[in-house]
């Protein structure tokens, strides 16, 4: 873990110029591998390691979230990653023309597309989701390269710029039927559809103190540190970032449980993933207000980070699963979360 933690520093440096070309962290992931990184490891340490990264730069922390995410789901049901692969997680389809597949013989053929696809044109491997002709969802373990056309959102992104997020047409593209990764519906069956939300929580963890890191530099460097009010927020914004780091490592130990209740694995993440994007949210505030327009100034961290949060956060149905682990939690009142490595 320590040779991803001094990557951290050189990744920093890094984060402005990718950021302002939109260009995809090639680099970073390359030295991350060396590192071990990109290899499966337990949860322990991969709490550990999202965090790391997502301190570094939020756009890489996605890509490797998308990759482990990946590893998660072929482990679980059986395949065998290659491992020179950066894999990539694409489930999003577009309003109309969503991925489907047909199965003749010993090969898929398959039709339409996906959007919202990070690391488009440079991941080498994809997970990917398609509708198959009794209409239920299937996953697919694709190699890159097969004939897929990548073309931009039709209205980039304001953050992750540096995630390369774009769409993906497969249109005519084929694939061998060894490609099929579990059953039909597996993608979406619990506890690991939900559960897996605290690994982005992790990551957004890292955003997080990377931003305190950068507004307690900013403070330090205009002297209004010692403001009493900038203190508060201060304050505030401590309590936000410890907040996370408490939720999120508790989540990781409940969610790979393989003993616990999956309905308990999937409400403990579920509230984790609230707790995370409501402590990034009032972190991002209270900076803001205690650096005034110098937080908006386009090139500087504070900027790039409260902007890639903001992206990075708008994950799915947040009410329902809000509502949906509240409701579990008050129909089992003893129930509680704690992080027993403490």
């Amino acid at each position: 873990m320590q040779a991803i933690a001094d990557l951290i520093p050189w990744m920093r440096s890094r984060a402005e110029a990718l950021d302002r070309t939109a260009s995809f962290p090639d680099e970073e992931l390359a030295r991350l591998r060396s590192a071990g990184a990109l290899a499966p490891r337990a949860h322990d340490a991969l709490v550990k390691l999202l965090i790391l990264v997502g301190q570094g730069n939020l756009s890489v922390g996605r890509i490797l979230e998308a990759h482990v995410n990946a590893l998660h789901l072929m482990a679980r049901f059986g395949a065998i990653p290659d491992d020179g692969l950066l894999y990539a997680l694409w489930v999003t389809d577009p309003p109309s023309g969503g991925l489907r597949m047909r199965v003749s013989g010993s090969r898929i053929t398959l039709t339409g597309g996906k959007q919202f696809c990070s690391g488009a044109g440079h991941a080498t491997g994809a997970l990917v989701t398609a509708e198959d002709d009794n209409g239920d969802t299937r996953m697919l373990v694709l190699p890159l390269d097969i004939g897929e056309r990548v073309s931009p959102l039709p209205a980039p992104l304001s953050g992750m710029r540096a995630a390369v997020t774009g769409a993906v047409d497969f249109d005519g593209c084929e694939a061998p039927a060894d490609a099929l990764l579990g059953g039909p519906g597996d993608y979406l069956r619990e506890p690991d559809f939900s559960a897996g939300a605290w690994r982005g929580s992790a990551v957004a963890l890292g955003g997080l103190i990377a931003l305190v890191d950068h507004a307690l530099l900013q403070l330090h460097e205009s002297g209004r540190v010692d403001n009493p009010h900038t203190r508060a927020r201060l304050g505030k914004t401590l309590i936000a970032r410890e907040t996370g780091r408490l939720w999120v490592h508790a989540a990781a130990r409940i969610a790979e449980d393989p003993l616990a209740d999956t309905s308990y694995r999937v409400s403990a993440v579920g509230l984790t993933r609230i707790a995370v994007e409501t402590a990034c949210l009032d972190a991002m505030r209270w900076v803001q207000r205690s650096l005034g327009l110098t937080a908006f100034r386009q090139g500087t961290a504070v900027e790039r980070i409260c902007r890639d949060l903001s992206a990075y956060l708008r994950q799915p149905a947040p009410d329902e699963v809000l509502t949906e682990a509240a409701a579990w939690f008050a129909s089992h009142p003893d129930a509680c979360i704690e992080d027993r490595s403490l």
